[in-house]
C-alpha cells in the first residue's frame, strides 16, 4: 500500500510510520494541513490517514479540497470523542474514522479493508518502458527477464516508480524506504541506488537517473535527451 499520513504529533507519526513500513507499505509524511493537501492532490495514494487537528489547515479543510478532485480513501483520526466531529467527517467524504488512542492492528485492518474495497481501481502493475513491476507478486521484469531484488531494493524501486518522472531527494527516499531518523550523512541511499541501477539498467535505455545536487528519478527519456549530470 502507498499511504499518506497527515499528522503533526511526532510520537503518532513515528508509531504509524514504523508499523506501516514494517508491513511493507510505502509511506509519505506531512506534518501540517498545507503540506498534506499538496501531497494528497499531487500524488496518487491508496489511502490517506488524516488527523483532524492540524496546523495550517485542519483535516476537514484538507478533506474538502481533496474530495473536490479525487476519491482517494481517507481515514480520519481525532483525539476528540465527538459524535459531531465523526458525523461531519463522514458527511464530508471520509471513508472511516478512528479515535485516539487506537490499536495499530485495528488501523491496519481498516486500511486493508479500504484497499480491498478499491482494488478494482488499483493498478496491479507499474510499467515504465519495458520495466514491469508486479505489486501483488512483488516481482520485477525488464524486457521479459526477471530482476532479482532484495526486499529493500524492491521497496526502493516501487517508491521511485510510483513517482515516475519526479525527482526524489536522498532524504525523501530514506524516509520512504528506511527510517524516519535516517542519518543523512551515510551513503546508504547512494549504495542502494547503485545496486538497483546495476540490476534494472543492464540492457535497454537507462531508466534510473541521477540529478546532480537534487536526487534521483525513474523515467524513460526520449531518444537523444540530455544525459544526467552525474551517475
Amino acid at each position: 500500500m502507498n499511504i499518506l499520513i497527515v499528522e503533526d504529533e511526532p510520537k503518532t507519526v513515528d508509531y504509524l510510520y514504523r508499523g506501516l513500513t514494517e508491513h511493507g507499505c510505502t509511506v509519505d509524511i506531512a506534518r501540517n494541513g498545507i503540506d498534506g493537501r499538496h501531497l494528497a492532490l499531487q500524488n496518487n495514494y491508496d489511502v490517506v490517514v488524516l488527523d483532524v487537528m492540524l496546523p495550517g489547515l485542519d483535516g476537514f479543510a484538507v478533506l474538502h479540497e481533496l474530495r473536490a478532485v479525487k476519491q482517494t480513501p481517507v481515514i480520519m483520526l481525532t483525539a476528540r470523542d465527538s459524535i459531531e466531529d465523526r458525523v461531519r467527517g463522514l458527511g464530508d467524504g471520509a471513508d472511516d474514522y478512528l479515535i485516539k488512542p487506537f490499536s495499530f492492528l485495528e488501523l491496519l485492518a481498516r486500511l486493508q479493508a479500504l484497499t480491498r474495497r478499491n482494488r478494482a481501481q488499483e493498478p496491479l502493475q507499474l510499467v515504465i518502458g519495458d520495466l514491469k513491476i508486479d505489486l501483488l507478486s512483488r516481482k520485477a521484469h525488464r524486457a521479459g527477464h526477471r530482476i532479482d531484488l532484495t526486499a529493500k531494493e524492491f521497496a526502493l524501486l516501487v517508491a521511485l516508480a510510483r513517482r515516475e518522472g519526479q525527482i526524489l531527494s536522498k532524504t525523501s527516499i530514506a524516509e520512504m524506504v528506511w527510517d524516519m531518523n535516517f542519518d543523512s550523512n551515510t551513503n546508504v541511499v547512494e549504495v542502494a541506488i547503485k545496486r538497483l541501477r546495476s540490476k534494472i539498467d543492464v540492457t535497454g535505455p537507462r531508466l534510473l537517473h541521477t540529478i546532480r545536487g537534487m536526487g534521483y528519478v525513474l523515467e524513460l527519456r526520449p531518444e537523444g535527451a540530455a544525459t544526467d549530470d552525474a551517475e
